[in-house]
């Protein structure tokens, strides 16, 4: 199978694993059709910097996804940290508002600059895709829809400074037509139609994810919870070269 280049960048595979020897497994397996791996805060805590090693001596592309949430100060010196590290995607909550977020950008910008790196995508989570109206409102105590707060979440976001956000299939097109076509939106939650849908209340195909106006569509069980996970990816390519 020849792999596209323009497919390939819009794949996020999650390492939502737990040792360091799967993680490698999946990299292996799977480098030749992942634009970005997705290390999560579980492989993080329990395993720590020695995969970034790995991934930064292979050059590939990960995205620490850690969530960043505190005073501006701290979120400042983290993202410092994160660069560092050599990660080219983070991320970062909204809900810290725009103060903490411009601080974030301006210190990774500067850490990347010093390092002679690309500038990193920073993206700002808006509302997590196990959170529905029902939690929204009952549990958290915010009287709104969850795509109406999403969308103003997204242009906190965008005056911030921030390349784009994590957000829901379902509000990609509504943040792509208030922030602009060059304000990047990642969606979690694709299932392709033979995928089961575990955990997670809103998700879509990555056909519908792709015509809804998502840049970067993050693949976890679909693929890694596979029988045969080259098999799995390579549906998944066919299904969007159908409509690139």
């Amino acid at each position: 199978m020849n792999i596209n280049p323009k497919i390939k960048e819009k794949i996020v595979l999650a390492l939502d694993v737990t040792t360091i020897d799967e993680a490698k497994e999946l990299i292996n397996e799977l480098k030749d059709y992942v634009g970005v791996f997705k290390v999560g805060l579980q492989f993080y805590t329990g395993n720590g910097d020695e995969l970034f090693r790995l991934m930064n001596d292979m050059k590939l592309k990960y995205f620490l996804d850690v969530k960043l949430m505190d005073i501006p100060n701290t979120v400042a010196k983290a993202s410092e940290n994160i660069i560092a590290k050599g990660a080219d995607f983070f991320n970062i909550h909204a809900l810290g508002g725009k103060e903490m977020m411009q601080k974030c950008v301006e210190a990774a910008n500067s850490a990347a600059e010093k390092l002679g790196r690309e500038m990193p995508t920073i993206l700002a989570v808006t509302i997590l895709t196990s959170i529905s109206d029902e939690k929204l409102h009952n549990e958290l105590g915010i009287n709104e829809n969850v795509s109406e707060y999403v969308l103003k979440l997204a242009k906190l976001a965008k005056d911030a400074g921030v390349t784009g956000v994590v957000a829901s299939v379902f509000e990609a097109k509504r943040i792509k037509e208030a922030c602009g076509n060059d304000f990047k939106v990642l969606c979690p939650g694709i299932r392709p139609v033979w995928s089961a849908k575990n955990d997670q209340q809103r998700l879509a195909t990555p056909t519908l994810a792709l015509n809804e106006g998502a840049d970067y569509l993050v693949i976890g069980r679909a693929v890694t919870a596979a029988s045969d996970r080259v098999e799995a990816m390579k549906k998944i390519y066919e299904e969007i070269e159908e409509i690139l």
